[in-house]
């Protein structure tokens, strides 16, 4: 640590290589918090989890009963061990629940006044923070797996929603209303993801076993779609050509930069994929478990250095190296299948919910204190600024 503090006041490192580091220690040293429990409200599983980014305080989770809750994240008690408290609950008493199982909650990404559901129930709903009631409806002719709202979007408010129907649905937050449809899909939409680096690109993953990539403003078909093979025809079967995965493709995730795809498929293989060309990029994670016959909800690291991909895997959560795909280790605590997890950017915190009805905080072990390594790296700090010409003065004297 303090190696790191030297390099920074002297100007030999980058501002944000400590922070980075720390980031990456913090992940790497994840483990489930006893001092911290969820509220359990739901009477099923958790389908589905979200994390405000405004104030980094509330998290939304949807669960196969239909109910949404809202938790508050922060300690207000001060004291080591709390409980995140569930502060606002869309129940089975409320004549807006949804009727059936709600598979994705997301809030409006630029304001906590707003969020998003989509169900089984064939609808997905706009609902007002305050009041705890729709505020919107959409009608759909299917269940709805999947929607997702643009993080950076400025020109456009449209809400792409994956469903029973191959045809992908484009609402409209502005008018209210269905504005355009994606076909290409020969199968059920099982997850859509809107990039966090272009706001009119669309990643779209169906049943079909294919990914595809879109431009919404182009009238015509998808920019390209993801093959597993490269294009390579001697490697594929007649059915396998221009498919990213050997079943269906059940989860999608950008890194943070937008620069890389991750998918999951049925095939137990998750691959990463250059964003820009479609590019396979060949990166092994071995066989990840993955039997959902719904979309899979993982999540990717934040601000470290590499980044780690999050990926739940029976009762547990696999936690990957993103470019290297060696398994870093297996986060173990539910008592039943994980279903969704997320991801805390801003103190490196993981959340995970699964069919045993509970949230579970996982969280970085404290760093205990090492007297004897920070003697040794203040002595290496003065042996170096002793010999780096960085630390030497430049002034000539007179008498040279």
């Amino acid at each position: 640590m303090l190696s790191f503090l030297y390099a920074r006041q002297s100007g030999l490192d980058d501002p944000v290589r400590l922070r980075r580091a720390e980031s990456t220690r913090r992940v790497l040293s994840l483990e489930l918090n006893h001092n911290r429990d969820v509220d359990r409200i739901h009477g099923n599983g958790i389908n589905t989890l979200d994390i405000e980014v405004i104030d980094g305080r509330y998290m939304l989770s949807g669960g196969s009963d239909g109910v949404i809750v809202i938790y508050d994240l922060e300690n207000n008690s001060k004291k080591p061990q709390y409980t995140c408290k569930a502060i606002s609950t869309v129940g089975r008493s409320s004549q807006h629940v949804h009727k059936f199982s709600v598979e994705t909650v997301q809030w409006y990404p630029h304001d906590t006044g707003m969020f998003v559901s989509s169900s089984f129930d064939k609808t997905m709903k706009v609902w007002d923070t305050e009041t705890l009631k729709p505020a919107e409806e959409f009608q759909f002719d299917g269940n709805v797996y999947c929607h997702h709202m643009s993080p950076i979007a400025k020109k456009h408010s449209l809400v792409a929603v994956g469903t029973k129907d191959p045809k992908v649905q484009l609402c409209d937050l502005k008018s209210g209303s269905r504005i355009h449809i994606l076909q290409g899909h020969r199968g059920e939409i099982l997850s859509v993801r809107w990039s966090p680096r272009y706001e009119h690109i669309l990643a779209t993953a169906s049943t079909d076993s294919r990914v595809r990539v879109w431009d919404v403003r182009r009238a015509s078909g998808s920019l390209f779609t993801l093959d597993q093979h490269n294009g390579d025809k001697s490697k594929a079967s007649s059915e396998a050509v221009n498919t990213a995965h050997n079943g269906r493709v059940n989860g999608l995730c950008f890194t943070a930069d937008g620069l890389h795809l991750i998918t999951t498929g049925t095939d137990d293989r998750m691959r990463l994929w250059n964003s820009a060309t479609g590019e396979n990029t060949l990166v092994n994670y071995g066989k990840v478990v993955n039997e959902s016959r719904k979309g899979l909800k993982f999540t990717v690291s934040r601000g470290c250095s590499p980044e780690f991909v999050f990926v739940p895997c029976g009762s547990s959560v696999a936690v990957y190296g993103l470019h290297s795909g060696e398994l870093i280790t297996m986060l173990r605590g539910h008592y039943n299948n994980v279903d969704c997890c997320e991801f805390h950017p801003d103190y490196q915190e993981l959340y995970s919910g699964g069919k045993d009805c509970n949230v579970l905080a996982w969280v970085p072990a404290l760093r205990q204190p090492n007297i004897e390594d920070d003697e040794t790296n203040s002595k290496r700090g003065r042996t170096q600024a002793a010999i780096n010409p960085a630390f030497e003065d430049a002034w000539s004297s007179d008498e040279d």
